[in-house]
């Protein structure tokens, strides 16, 4: 809801514990309950926006009411519902393929048919092989600056500069390779190399009743 032109593809799993109707039934409950929640996050960012319009010395509130527009600017593209069965390779063939057809949609997806400068390619199959190599450490958490003088020992990437290998980086993120949070000051000289680390740590650290497991615990 945060970024720009997002595209969703909300799926359901554990088909296999429900009856052929009930998907069905489900899929349709989820996607109405998807549709009003946006609605009504739109319509709480025009009461917001319009009670700071109508408050007395509003250039007090600038900042809020930008960050509130920005937000209300932000499209969000939902697809349909697809049901899977993760007991079932047929299954994740047909998610897989589903999301191939999504992404390769030039109207949900424009940047799909950019030519990217040879660069890209040399510098993100020099990153995987930094990202796989035997000194790199499980968590995959390495310094930009680091990197960046990890990947100028290659003989074609020897005059590769900081500027560009961010701008180079702001795309490997884009695409999911890497993760670099460059808007987050305490972050942004990181670059995490392996993505799966952090999805690790999200699930350990967010899931569902966290808070009831918690004081569960004597």
């Amino acid at each position: 809801m945060r970024v720009p032109n997002s595209v969703v593809l909300p799926v359901g799993t554990h088909v296999d514990c429900c009856r052929e109707e009930e998907v069905e039934e489900k899929r349709h409950d989820i996607m109405t309950k998807i549709i009003a929640m946006l609605a009504e996050r739109k319509s709480n960012l025009t009461h917001f926006i319009d009670n700071l319009e109508g408050i007395e010395e509003p250039e007090f509130y600038v900042d809020q009411w930008e960050r509130l527009k920005e937000m209300e600017s932000c499209t969000l593209t939902i697809l349909n519902l697809v049901a899977v069965n993760c007991m079932d390779h047929r299954d994740i063939k047909k998610l897989e393929a589903t999301i191939l057809e999504h992404v390769r949609n030039e109207e949900l997806f424009p940047e799909v048919v950019r030519v990217l400068p040879p660069v890209y390619r040399q510098v993100e199959a020099a990153i995987v092989a930094v990202a796989q190599s035997e000194e790199m450490a499980g968590h995959g958490m390495m310094d930009l600056q680091y990197l960046l003088s990890k990947l100028s020992e290659c003989e074609h990437l020897a005059n590769l500069g900081r500027e560009l290998l961010q701008d180079i980086l702001r795309y490997l993120h884009r695409i999911g390779l890497v993760v670099w949070y460059e808007e987050i000051e305490h972050l942004e000289s990181t670059v995490f190399l392996q993505p799966t680390f952090l999805i690790t740590m999200f699930k350990l650290l967010v899931r569902y009743r966290l808070v009831q497991q918690l004081e569960n615990i004597s």
